[in-house]
């Protein structure tokens, strides 16, 4: 079954393909992206077959390539982050803004100013400070003018953009606001600036400040898309009777009002429909897997996890937390950020640390372990609990169960290295008063895997999975010799081309975790763009009535 009259999308920057997926969660097709990344190439390729792929930003003719209703483009934000160079609009990579804006106006030239009637900007807040206020009046002055050409926006007073405000002209509006995606559904502290301009009406501020709730979403609502079944590729859904299916981890299909095929292979999970409001999310039915803190206990299930028992257990401890040391001047630094039950910003290289209590399996109270005279039997690390054993009429047969245990105190002192001691703190330095000693009792550290930076980032388990292409046809070849060529000409580094066979071994096997943490770390928040999208849809079919 189809929707008529859907909008069409296009991703400049498209990165993890976050606004494609927003879009087909919205009710919005994805009908192109540009990326010169190889591997989050590889990703949207395996999940929008059916989408478009440009390469190099620059090479594109706006006036050329298929119409779409929105252009979003995430312009590559490193000179303008507060962690990066600061260089502005300036900079190599955020001056890749113009770019997008001649695509636009080339595009509106080549229909008489019917396409793209939307636009979305996603950025860093450090936008607003860039080169003094002064490079956020452009971009506000770039996207304003692609409908009035020559418009002027003056500064702010004290040159401080206030975090949320709209423009609007006769036949024309844009408005902004900040978004910190904690607030969105996810536990990440992630703030950016999402700009949306209505080059055909003054409906901008309508998106941004009005739609929430009304256009069938809410922080609250898209919760129960973070709830589908974890192991299974099959539980996309969306507000409004969307159901997306991934067949077989190759593709995303979408059909509306109808539920996707059971499949033997995905445990009998059902296809998960993202429910509208709060309301009906509290009578979701839920699978059996453990989704805590829960009131009452799930039922115990075999299909979970490798056959293990999934049974409710209560953990008396302190809150995860994660720990991101924080470079500065030499000598000196931020120190480090902690935080609990919400991870810190992800950036591309990963440099959180997170803290899980120590979790350690005991066995049955009569089992051969726990009646061993070795004081270390019975008792192991293990991160789930054991198998019920209902084999014998004595409750004891099936005692076994799993504890948090504390540990060592660990003390740590940040500097120009990392100090660690155990159990006492390293001398104390007068700079201590600014990156004070950290002490860690109780728990294991360990990085953020991949997967729990998708689930940051609002993201299925599955995204990045199933990208292997074992006999790769001459076609395949041929096309990522040209993604690959088109990066090593754009970003550098490298002269010489990669061969054939280096093409084939790389789509044999084309995941590597530093390639998957790059791309979160410049990807976009799930929650915040389907706001945006689904608003923009909402809006759309307001004004048409």
């Amino acid at each position: 079954m189809e929707r008529k009259n859907t909008l069409t999308l296009g991703s400049l920057f498209d990165g993890s393909g976050g606004f494609p997926l927003g879009g087909l969660l919205a009710g919005v097709t994805p009908v192109w992206a540009s990326e010169i990344e190889p591997f989050p190439i590889r990703v949207t390729t395996r999940r929008f077959p059916s989408m478009k792929h440009y390469g190099d930003i620059s090479q594109m003719d706006g006036g050329k390539i298929e119409p779409v209703d929105i252009i979003t483009f995430g312009s590559p934000c490193t000179d303008m982050s507060i962690a990066g160079k600061r260089a502005g609009l300036d900079g190599a990579q955020s001056s890749l803004f113009y770019q997008a804006i001649r695509i636009i106006k080339e595009m509106r030239c080549a229909t008489n100013g019917r396409y793209p009637r939307w636009i979305c900007w996603e950025n860093v807040v450090g936008a607003f400070s860039s080169n003094r206020g002064l490079d956020f009046k452009a971009v506000l002055e770039a996207v304003i003018g692609i409908a009035e050409p020559g418009a002027e926006v003056p500064m702010p007073p004290k040159d401080r953009w206030p975090y949320a405000d709209i423009y609007m002209g006769e036949r024309w509006s844009v408005a902004y606001r900040t978004f910190d995606a904690q607030h969105w559904g996810v536990p990440q502290r992630r703030r950016r600036v999402y700009l949306v301009g209505d080059l055909a009406g003054q409906c901008a501020g309508q998106v941004l400040f009005e739609s929430e709730g009304l256009s069938g979403y809410s922080a609250e609502g898209f919760r129960s898309w973070q709830r589908a079944a974890r192991d299974s590729a099959a539980g996309l859904g969306a507000a409004g009777g969307v159901c997306l299916n991934d067949q077989g981890g190759s593709c995303m299909d979408i059909s509306f009002g109808v539920s996707g095929t059971l499949r033997a292979q995905m445990d009998g999970h059902p296809p998960c429909i993202v429910e509208p409001t709060a309301a009906v999310y509290e009578n979701h039915s839920q699978d059996t897997r453990y989704t805590g803190p829960l009131d009452t206990a799930p039922t115990v299930s075999s299909t979970y996890g490798t056959g293990g028992n999934n049974q409710p257990f209560v953990v008396e401890a302190d809150t995860p937390k994660t720990l991101k040391i924080r470079s500065g001047c030499e000598g000196g630094g931020k120190g480090p950020l902690i935080q609990e039950d919400v991870s810190a910003t992800l950036s591309c290289n990963n440099d959180q640390t997170l803290f899980v209590p120590k979790c350690y399996s005991i066995g049955a109270a009569f089992s051969e372990g726990m009646l061993s005279d070795n004081p270390h039997s019975g008792i192991y690390k293990a991160d789930t609990s054991r198998t019920l054993d209902q084999s014998g009429g004595n409750p004891s047969c099936n005692q076994g169960g799993i504890a948090v245990v504390e540990g060592p105190t660990y003390a740590m002192t940040p500097c120009t290295y990392t100090q660690i001691e155990k159990e006492k703190t390293p001398t104390l330095n007068a700079r201590d008063f600014k990156d004070p000693t950290f002490v860690n009792a109780g728990y294991s550290v360990r990085r953020l895997t991949p997967t729990e930076c998708a689930r940051l980032q609002g993201f299925p388990d599955f995204w990045c999975a199933g990208l292997d292409t074992p006999e790769p046809t001459e076609e395949d070849i041929a096309f990522w010799t040209e993604v690959w060529e088109t990066h090593r000409r754009v970003v550098g580094g490298s002269t010489k081309a990669k061969s054939r066979n280096q093409i084939v071994k790389w789509l044999r096997h084309p995941h590597s975790d530093s390639a998957e943490y790059k791309m979160w770390g410049n990807g976009v928040a799930l929650p915040n763009v389907f706001f945006v999208l689904a608003g923009i849809v909402w809006s759309t079919q307001l004004s048409s009535q």
